[in-house]
């Protein structure tokens, strides 16, 4: 859960958020020593009275400023597109969901069970309890098994959205007409805020997302649960 002035990123919740996290941390390095780089030459450049009469013309440092910022990206661009594979990666899901926005709602619908399909909205300010946060809390909550891949099939009813959930590494567009797929697997049980990420009108601000993980157990529970009330 984020909180105010908070710098980082949220606590990663999947396996894929701990590898963004690690590869954000992996480029701001490499991007804080160029510019301290950087830096450092200005200031030299400035303050010296010194000159150099093989800087104007040196072939030597033409290859290194060239060969350099090629391995730099390279640095960059593997671990990059490996995690960009492995988000990309659904294989034996255990759990079939989709998800449906509307202005402004989500609707949820389970693949793999017939009957359980459920509106969610956003609870009004007035309506809340206590300890739930204002403009995030849902009325229906989307369950899934904690440590359990989970494929979720997003798209739209109407205009674009964009189901969004920060701590599980999940974004994806939601396109009318357009079937979108993208999975997570909820490391531990807890619950996972998110906000749809595509301007989609007025009430866009008013669409919130809530994941909550629970144990396998719980979660046969839940769904029995849903069955019986459908």
């Amino acid at each position: 859960m984020a909180h105010p002035s908070q710098l980082g990123f949220q606590d990663a919740a999947s396996p894929v958020m701990e590898e963004l996290l690690h590869f954000h941390d992996h480029a701001l390095m490499i991007v804080f020593l160029i510019s301290t780089f950087v830096l450092y030459i200005i200031v030299a450049m400035v303050s010296t009275k010194l000159t150099n009469m093989y800087i104007l013309d040196s072939q030597e440092i033409e290859v290194i400023w060239t060969v350099l910022p090629a391995i730099v990206l390279i640095l960059i661009a593997l671990p990059s597109l490996r995690i960009l594979y492995l988000m990309d990666e659904i294989t034996n899901a255990h759990l079939t969901m989709k998800a449906i926005g509307h202005q402004w709602y989500w609707s949820y619908e389970y693949s793999d069970y017939q009957d359980i399909a459920f509106d969610s909205y956003m609870v009004p300010t007035q309506d809340l309890a206590p300890g739930q946060f204002r403009l995030l809390e849902v009325d229906h909550r989307l369950v899934v098994p904690a440590e359990a891949p989970v494929r979720v099939l997003v798209t739209a009813e109407d205009v674009l959205h964009s189901w969004t959930v920060p701590a599980l590494g999940v974004k994806m567009d939601a396109v009318p007409g357009r079937l979108n797929q993208t999975a997570f697997i909820a490391a531990r049980p807890g619950v996972f805020y998110g906000q749809c990420s595509e301007i989609c009108g007025a009430n866009h601000s008013f669409m919130p997302i809530v994941v909550e993980a629970v144990p396998l157990n719980f979660f046969l529970d839940w769904a029995a649960l849903m069955l019986e009330d459908a």
